[in-house]
Order: C-alpha cells, then structure tokens, then sequence
C-alpha cells in the first residue's frame, strides 16, 4: 500500500513531565520505546509524583530539559543551567530551587536506577501505552481552528509525528482505530484516541499558556488529539520513514 505520510519527528521522554528528547531514531520494543519514562519527578515532602496537568506548583517542570548520555544515564537541565547527572543530590538541589520547593528525580523501579545508585525509587504514575503518534494532518487542523495558538507538538508529548497532507475538516487519525500501520520496520495496531488535559495548555519554551488549546480540542474532536498505539512487530523507526497502513 502507498505510503500516507513520513516521520518528521521521534521523540522519548527519559522522566516523565520533564521535557522530551528529540531523537534521529528510536528503538521500539514490544512495551516502550528504549529509555523512554524511566524517571519521575516527586515532592520530597509527601512523595506526589509531578502532575502539571493538576497543579501550579509543577508548571515550571516541562522546561526541565532531559537527556540519555552513551551509557543511557540520565542528565538534566534547569533553564539556563549546565547539564547535571541524575539522579543525585547537585540535580535534585537545582530542581528544587528552580521549582521553589524540595523536589526530587527517582527511577521507577530499581531496573531503571544507574548501578550506584541506592537511593529511593518511585512508582509510575500510569503507562497508557507503548507509542503515542500525532499527525501534522491533526495539528493543522487545530491551528485552523485556533489561529493565534501555537498547535506545537511539545504540548503533546508524541513519541512519533507523521507528516502528512492536511485532510479537510479532520483529525484523520483519531478516525484510524482498530488499523494496523507499518513505519519503517515497526508494525503498530492503533488501540484509542489520546484523551487530551491540562498539560496541554502549559507554556513551554516558544509558546504561551492558551487554554484555547484544549477548548477547541474538546469542542470539535471530544478532548482528543493523537492516537495511542500497540507494537505488533518492534523495530527501529528513523526520520524520513514511510507510513502506511498493513492489512490486519
């Protein structure tokens, strides 16, 4: 079948909240993609793990930036500071006095941890799926319905965008569940929509806070923007790889 559109671009999230990794390639394994939410961010005073969809006190966190180096150890970056190796005390003392409370990032579960580390661990706070894909079909679409709002993939969080031509008047891929698409090697069966929250109208490095953002998304797609997906068949995915859909 002829390809509907390519990879544009491949992201990972190393802790969840923090802000993502933009990659030239990812590996995908049949229940994530390869370092993607090992760590969580927690409130060292009652162990609540980051919830900037929920409250104010976290909003700042997505301009965390994140990284895996060679030896797929995490590093981070508070806004205008250097790198740091995480987790560790140097890290959780920058985060904390960024955020304006003590903060700190943990592994879930001691599989994820560096091998020195031996301090706490924390619990994920839930793993929807393996892969979470968005078209530029869709953002195109908000951005006809919301002209003065940055329709930026980073307020989604995908691991994997699609370019491909805008269809008219549709979010072509929320309209894709139960099919089976192939990009590159990888093999995908599109299982639900991506309900969408609060995290998307956070203001984020290039782009303001805009509850307009969801609004639209809750009045002409029933709060949804992008598609979760399963792996039928992991694989490697680069940028530049076709997309098509597979017979099921």
């Amino acid at each position: 079948m002829a390809a509907i559109g390519s990879v544009a671009e491949l992201w990972r999230y190393p802790a969840s909240s923090l802000a993502g990794e933009r990659l030239e390639a990812i590996a995908v394994g049949t229940d994530s993609i390869e370092g993607d939410r090992m760590f969580g961010l927690v409130d060292v005073s009652d162990n609540e793990i980051a919830r900037p969809d929920r409250d104010a006190k976290w909003h700042k966190v997505p301009r965390i930036r994140t990284r895996l180096n060679h030896d797929r150890e995490l590093e981070i970056a508070i806004p205008g500071g250097d790198w740091l190796s995480a987790p560790g005390p140097e890290c959780d003392r920058a985060v904390s006095n960024y955020l304006g409370f003590a903060a700190s990032i943990r592994p879930f579960g001691r599989e994820n941890a560096p091998p020195a580390y031996a301090g706490p661990l924390t619990q994920a706070r839930y793993k929807k799926a393996p892969i979470h894909l968005l078209t530029t079909a869709s953002l195109a679409r908000l951005k006809a319905l919301h002209p003065d709002g940055a329709a930026d993939p980073r307020r989604f969080r995908p691991n994997i965008v699609v370019d491909m031509a805008p269809v008219d008047g549709s979010f072509p891929e929320t309209e894709w569940i139960g099919r089976k698409l192939a990009i590159g090697d990888l093999v995908l069966t599109i299982s639900e929509p991506c309900r969408r929250c609060g995290f998307t109208i956070i203001a984020q490095d290039g782009f303001d806070n805009d509850p307009g953002i969801l609004r639209n998304l809750v009045r002409y797609n029933a709060h949804n923007l992008g598609v979760y997906c399963t792996v039928d068949k992991p694989g490697r995915v680069d940028i530049g790889a076709p997309m098509r859909f597979v017979a099921a």
